[in-house]
């Protein structure tokens, strides 16, 4: 599993630079496409995972309108509130009734934090749109060099 998410990453930062350089949309973040495509196969946590990203974004900015956010603040910020929302969406879903082997969570902790700051410098639908495919993307290509389907 260390090797794919080495892998999934690294595919990750050439994709996500190729979509800067090519389509200059960033894909929130050089980890986050490697991380949703090894997830893609659970949508509900990818959908999760924007939320987080979202609401980060909405509370550091709601946040920033009575205090000085701004600059490596903002930042920082974002990856702290994104962490926070993500570990209480995390508990949240852990009191929804699911099957044992299929719970509903965040990716990671930090992705909701470095997805928000891109929806803050971005804008929303522009991040989307490169988050999304640039994952679909990175998925393709794992499917093609691990020559099958992909398990998580």
């Amino acid at each position: 599993m260390s090797e794919l998410l080495t892998l999934a990453v690294g595919l990750g930062l050439v994709v996500g630079l190729l979509f800067t350089e090519l389509f200059g949309l960033t894909a929130g973040g050089m980890i986050v496409p490697g991380y949703l495509a090894l997830s893609l196969n659970r949508p509900l946590d990818v959908g999760l995972t924007l939320v987080a990203g979202l609401f980060s974004f909405l509370l550091v900015r709601a946040l920033s309108s009575f205090t000085l956010v701004y600059g490596r603040r903002r930042t920082l910020a974002m990856i702290l509130v994104g962490f926070l929302v993500g570990w209480g969406l995390r508990q949240v879903a852990v009191g929804l009734p699911h099957a044992a082997d299929d719970q509903l969570s965040v990716i990671g902790f930090i992705i909701p934090g470095l997805i928000a700051i891109w929806f803050d410098r971005q804008g929303i639908v522009e991040t989307l749109a490169g988050v999304i495919s640039a994952s679909v993307v990175v998925r393709l290509f794992l499917i093609v060099l691990i020559g099958g389907e992909l398990v998580r």
